[in-house]
């Protein structure tokens, strides 16, 4: 069932674990990802990035993203991440999507409020939910964010005001992830987590979630993290799956990286612990 994120990731929060959100850029991926939350009976985040637009349209998104949410008996959030476009992000809503994010991380303050409050305003007259970035997670490569950039730490003293300047739904939080593969181990803030976690009602999120390490991610989904993107790690998944067989044929290929995928998924439900979800009315 095709549905906004509000209800989901209040529950994901208040019962400690988090729920996926899986990146697919065509409708393979988006098939193999809904796949596997129909047959874990788990929901999903289904988002598409606005980076991705050179590799399918928006409106290409929209009729993929809706087809698989549709039929699904699961709940399905279909997400547009990383939205750096006011307009791109209204004609978002406009096609279908239930849940976007407004990312004008890189902005100073002021004009982050000033550009989310647009969007918040705009998404809510259409049953819409909208997340935020405070602080920026970097990019070391240029998978679901825009440009090779550092990271910069959530300023716990920013949230309360952004918070009810904007009234987003969720936020995202900056506490050492980083988009792409790592250069070095990830250390990650915990303490800046629990912090903002234990001031705010509603929902964090954490971009960045590959290869930051089971142990980091899993403390993470129960300590206030309702949401975790994961991208890279199927990338690296898929292609290690092509380099590892000797495969006959394109329609073989394309069945083996669906079922790394699906490993990549399966595991990390189980690392988000959420298991815990039974299930709503929406």
């Amino acid at each position: 069932m095709l549905v906004n994120s509000k209800e989901l990731l209040l529950k994901a929060k208040n019962e400690k674990f988090a729920i996926p959100a899986t990146n697919f850029i065509d409708l393979d991926t988006a098939r193999v990802f809904v796949n596997v939350a129909e047959q874990r009976g788990l929901p999903l985040i289904l988002p598409f990035a606005q980076s991705h637009s050179h590799l399918i349209s928006l409106e290409e998104a929209a009729m993929i993203g809706k087809f698989f949410a549709e039929k699904a008996t699961v709940p399905i959030v279909l997400h547009l991440d990383h939205g750096e476009d006011v307009d791109f992000i209204f004609k978002a809503i406009d096609l279908g999507f239930k849940s976007v994010m407004i990312d004008a991380s890189r902005e100073p303050f002021k004009d982050n409020i000033e550009i989310t409050k647009k969007v918040v305003e705009y998404a809510h007259k259409h049953d819409v939910t909208v997340e935020a970035e405070l602080g920026h997670v970097g990019a070391n490569d240029t998978s679901e964010s825009s440009e090779i950039t550092d990271s910069i730490y959530t300023e716990v003293n920013d949230v309360i005001e952004f918070l009810e300047s904007t009234h987003v739904d969720s936020l995202a939080i900056s506490i050492g992830t980083a988009h792409g593969i790592y250069k070095g181990s990830p250390k990650l803030n915990f303490e800046r987590l629990s912090e903002i976690n234990s001031m705010v009602d509603i929902p964090l999120v954490l971009h960045g979630g590959s290869s930051t390490g089971d142990a980091n991610l899993n403390k993470c989904a129960i300590g206030g993290m309702a949401k975790i993107n994961i991208y890279t790690d199927f990338l690296t998944a898929a292609v290690k799956s092509i380099k590892s067989d000797e495969l006959k044929d394109y329609v073989e290929i394309k069945q083996n990286v669906a079922m790394a995928m699906a490993e990549v998924l399966n595991h990390y439900y189980d690392v988000f612990e959420t298991n815990r979800y039974k299930g709503g009315e929406y």
